[in-house]
């Protein structure tokens, strides 16, 4: 049963940030401080094959980003800026040496180093 007059619509898509965080991890010391900041967690830890805990890296799944600008403000070795959308994703691609999210479409057939064993659990949590 339908109503008159009543018009059905697409669902919106969801709008995304004018500007999404990147980090620069030539610089980036894998202290954490902008995982505690991120209000939707889209920061991840990094691992390496050569890298043990204490030498990991972070990276922002800029999909879920949504351009708070807290890790940038309480990063304490200014390696996290704000880019506009449009150029996000090609300056991430130049500034990732490793990541854990092998299917998002900026990192497939770019070169970057893949983490093989995903995210790194946060110190102090219980890993099963």
């Amino acid at each position: 049963m339908t109503i008159q007059g009543a018009q059905t619509s697409a669902p919106k898509a969801k709008k995304r940030p004018r500007e999404l965080a990147v980090i620069n991890q030539a610089g980036c010391t894998g202290c954490e401080v902008c995982i505690e900041f991120c209000p939707v967690d889209c920061i991840l830890t990094v691992p390496g094959t050569e890298y043990d805990q204490y030498k990991k890296l972070v990276e922002i799944d800029l999909d879920i980003c949504i351009g708070c600008k807290l890790c940038v403000k309480y990063c304490p070795w200014e390696t996290i800026e704000m880019i506009p959308g449009g150029d996000a994703y090609g300056v991430a691609q130049s500034w990732t040496v490793r990541s854990v999210l092998p299917e998002a479409e900026w990192i497939r057939d770019s070169g970057i180093e893949v983490a093989e064993e995903g995210p790194l659990p946060l110190p102090g949590t219980k890993v099963p």
